[in-house]
C-alpha cells in the first residue's frame, strides 16, 4: 500500500494559490492558440520572403507602393526628327568618274561638270561592266554623304548609296554612270 509521509509545508495550501513548489500554475484559457498564431505568422513570413527573393532572382519584382512618391509611367514613344543632309561640294575630296555603258565620253562629259560645280580631284575612266542601266553615286564613309549629295545634284539626282566596295580604290566617292545619264548643260 502507499506509504505515508510526514506533513510538511508543501501540503498546507494558501487560499490564493492551488499549488505550490514544483508545479506550475495552470495556463490562462486559449494559450495553445496564440502558439498557433505565432507559428502561422512566422511561416507566411518565411514564405513571402522566399516568393520575394524568387522574384528578385528572375528579374520580375516590380511593386508599386501607394505611398511612394515615385511613379511609374510608360513612356510615350516621340518620333525624333531625321537629320537633314545638306548638299555640300568639298573640293578636297577624291572622285572618280567611271563609264559603265558602251558610249564614249560620259566621263568626260560628267568630269566636266563637276569641275564646273567646284570640285577639283576627280579621276575619269571606264568601269570594269558596260551594261550598267542606272546612274548611281556610291560613297564609303557616312561623313561624306553631304559631298555625295551635292555630286549627285550635279549630275541629275542620281541614287546615293554607301558601301565599301569602292574604297581600295582610294576615292571618297566614286560615280558609276549608267545609260539613264544624259550628256550636256542639264
Amino acid at each position: 500500500m502507499a506509504e505515508k509521509y510526514p506533513t510538511d509545508r508543501f501540503d498546507q495550501v494558501p487560499d490564493g494559490l492551488e499549488r505550490i513548489g514544483a508545479h506550475r500554475a495552470p495556463r490562462p484559457r486559449g494559450y495553445g492558440w496564440i502558439w498557433v498564431a505565432w507559428c502561422a505568422g512566422a511561416v507566411i513570413v518565411i514564405v513571402g520572403l522566399g516568393a520575394l527573393g524568387i522574384f528578385a532572382i528572375n528579374g520580375t519584382l516590380n511593386v508599386n507602393l501607394p505611398f511612394s512618391k515615385t511613379t511609374t509611367t510608360t513612356p510615350t514613344p516621340t518620333s525624333t526628327p531625321t537629320p537633314t543632309v545638306t548638299p555640300a561640294v568639298n573640293p578636297a575630296l577624291n572622285v572618280i568618274v567611271l563609264n559603265g555603258t558602251t558610249e564614249s565620253g560620259l566621263a568626260a562629259d560628267a568630269t566636266t561638270k563637276l569641275t564646273a560645280a567646284g570640285w577639283k580631284n576627280i579621276t575619269p575612266a571606264n568601269a570594269s561592266s558596260t551594261d550598267v542601266k542606272a546612274t548611281t553615286v556610291y560613297y564609303s564613309d557616312p561623313k561624306n554623304e553631304g559631298a555625295a549629295l551635292a555630286v549627285s545634284k550635279t549630275l541629275g539626282n542620281a541614287p546615293i548609296q554607301v558601301t565599301q566596295d569602292f574604297v581600295a580604290s582610294g576615292a571618297d566617292i566614286t560615280i558609276v554612270l549608267g545609260t539613264d545619264y544624259k550628256t550636256g548643260g542639264d
